[in-house]
């Protein structure tokens, strides 16, 4: 029998029913998977237990399901090993990373480590707009915890992070519908987050910080050299800042 790697892979999900049973499929030569359900309603907790995971209940676990920090912390919480990689339903760890990952727990050199995604759009790679740099950091120490916040959660501040060498795999929309129902969803959740720190409206908000976004991307970080694709998500990033600062606008009324 071969023997796994001693960490513990956290997933957060919330009505991830088409993919959670292959992502957890691929993560057999990890010590254990442990699945936080956000009150899915389309059979997500269920795929994941079939597929081999084990699955908290977020209301349970005492996040709620409100954020998806909170999910993370409940799942690292009840984590058994030592070393912790925190995963999302649409990424995808492929052999080279999950041997790194082996190598890496047995003999540390850091405290925690950071990972870049491979990010694929409409079905390419995309290496400009700012996607080619995306490190985060996944793999820490179990009494690590995630910062609470309603979007771009990340991991509290550590000193000693290294960096992993092999990609991570992220195909973060299926299709356009899929994008836009995240994008409105993100959009109400990072609007949130402003009105909880004070941040009042302001209309340069609307009228500047769009197509600011959409220049720095598509110009500055070339994005304009991926094409159609490029010319998209650029586009699209500028419509999710535009609705960020409307739902702040009608938060305020």
């Amino acid at each position: 029998m071969v023997a796994r790697t001693p960490v513990s892979i956290v997933i957060p999900t919330r009505n991830e029913a088409l993919q959670i049973g292959e992502c957890v499929r691929g993560l057999a030569w990890a010590g254990e998977v442990i699945v936080v359900d956000g009150a899915s309603a389309d059979g997500t907790a269920e795929s994941a237990r079939a597929a081999g995971a084990r699955v908290l209940n977020g209301a349970r676990a005492g996040t709620g399901g409100q954020t998806i920090a909170a999910q993370r912390n409940a799942g690292i919480a009840a984590a058994a090993h030592e070393w912790v990689f925190a995963l999302d339903a649409d990424e995808r760890i492929g052999p080279e990373l999950a041997a790194e990952l082996a190598a890496t727990v047995a003999a540390p050199a850091h405290d925690a480590y950071a990972v870049r995604r491979r990010n694929v759009f409409f079905g390419k790679t995309i290496t400009r707009a700012g996607w080619g740099e995306d490190w985060v950091v996944r793999l820490f120490r179990r009494e690590r915890r995630f910062v609470e916040r309603r979007v771009h959660e990340g991991l509290e501040p550590v000193a000693d992070v290294g960096r992993l060498g092999a990609p991570l795999a992220h195909v973060p929309y299926r299709d356009l519908s899929h994008y836009l129902q995240k994008l409105d969803r993100y959009a109400t959740w990072a609007a949130e987050d402003l009105a909880a720190r004070g941040r009042r409206p302001r209309l340069s908000d609307l009228l500047f910080r769009p197509p600011a976004r959409f220049a720095r991307m598509y110009l500055l970080q070339l994005g304009v050299l991926d094409g159609w694709r490029g010319a998209v998500l650029c586009g699209l990033a500028a419509v999710s800042v535009f609705l960020k600062y409307a739902r702040l606008w009608e938060r305020s009324r």
